[in-house]
């Protein structure tokens, strides 16, 4: 079997229609701010007003933040992980656990100023 069956017969469809629908409606709207801003800048050019300038630079600046929170919110790692499409949780038997580490709090702390006064560690 190769990667590409293996991978299509276990990751379910990846955008709903309702995510596409959202996703869609937001790209209309981010344009339609887009236009809005660029009018405003015309208009400033044509009056010389720097309230109209300044005006279409925010309505942009909102186009961009929109934009943003639409790219983090459908291509978030927890949305990918929630579709399928993410690498998924490690096995929790092969997780790190603090409690397999042998410290041994009975060790001088001359160790931590002269490594040469202590025994030598284990090696792994």
């Amino acid at each position: 079997m190769n990667l590409i069956s293996l991978l299509s017969s276990s990751v379910p469809p990846a955008i709903s229609p309702v995510s596409t629908a959202v996703a869609l409606l937001t790209m209309v709207v981010v344009v339609a701010l887009v236009a809005w801003a660029l009018s405003l800048m015309q208009a400033a050019n044509d009056r010389q007003e720097f309230s109209l300038m300044l005006a279409g630079c925010m309505v942009c600046s909102a186009a961009v933040g929109l934009t943003t929170v639409m790219v983090l919110t459908f291509a978030s790692p927890n949305r990918l992980l929630a579709v399928g499409l993410g690498q998924g949780l490690p096995d929790p038997d092969g997780l790190f656990s603090p409690d397999q580490l042998d410290v041994s709090w009975g060790s001088p702390l001359e160790c931590l100023v002269e490594p040469g006064r202590c025994a030598a560690l284990p090696s792994s």
